[in-house]
């Protein structure tokens, strides 16, 4: 178990920063492009430029998605943002955090006997951040669901 000293203060949001940086970053050019494209061919007829542009936002929104994943831990429990879906969970519900060799992304083991994909780690562009959060994670988990949770609320 980690000591407290070790623990990130609360409330704390992990996510992917270079991974989101690359995706919004690609998705504005996406769009900047495909909107040049469209406004530069002059054959295009008034509904074309708009499906090219339309067909542009609806790439760049797809890469925000994406984009968007993050894990929030408060003093309460830890809400997980996936792409399509959030899910908020009590700190005893997590069982185990786990980020194995390979995975994509780290995996919460849960009471319920379930394990919930994190995509918020991800050691994809920067695994060594992605190892760091894991591991912060991992520390909290453990020291909030092990009976500490008395020394929390004074």
């Amino acid at each position: 178990m980690s000591d407290q000293s070790d623990l990130p203060a609360l409330p704390v949001t992990f996510r992917p920063g270079r991974t989101r940086a690359v995706l919004l970053t690609a998705g504005v050019l996406i769009l900047a492009v495909i909107t040049a494209v469209a406004l530069a061919l002059e054959q295009l007829g008034p509904g074309e430029r708009l499906s090219f542009i339309l067909t542009g936002a609806l790439l760049f929104g797809v890469l925000a998605m994406l984009a968007r994943v993050k894990v929030v831990a408060d003093d309460t429990g830890v809400t997980v943002q996936n792409i399509a879906t959030r899910r908020r969970l009590d700190w005893a519900e997590i069982l185990q955090v786990n980020l194995r060799p390979g995975d994509p992304w780290v995996f919460l083991d849960l009471s319920d006997g379930t394990s919930l994909p994190v995509l918020g780690i991800q050691p994809g562009i920067a695994r060594e951040r992605a190892i760091a959060d894991a591991r912060a994670l991992r520390a909290l988990a453990e020291s909030r669901s092990t009976g500490d949770s008395q020394e929390h609320q004074g």
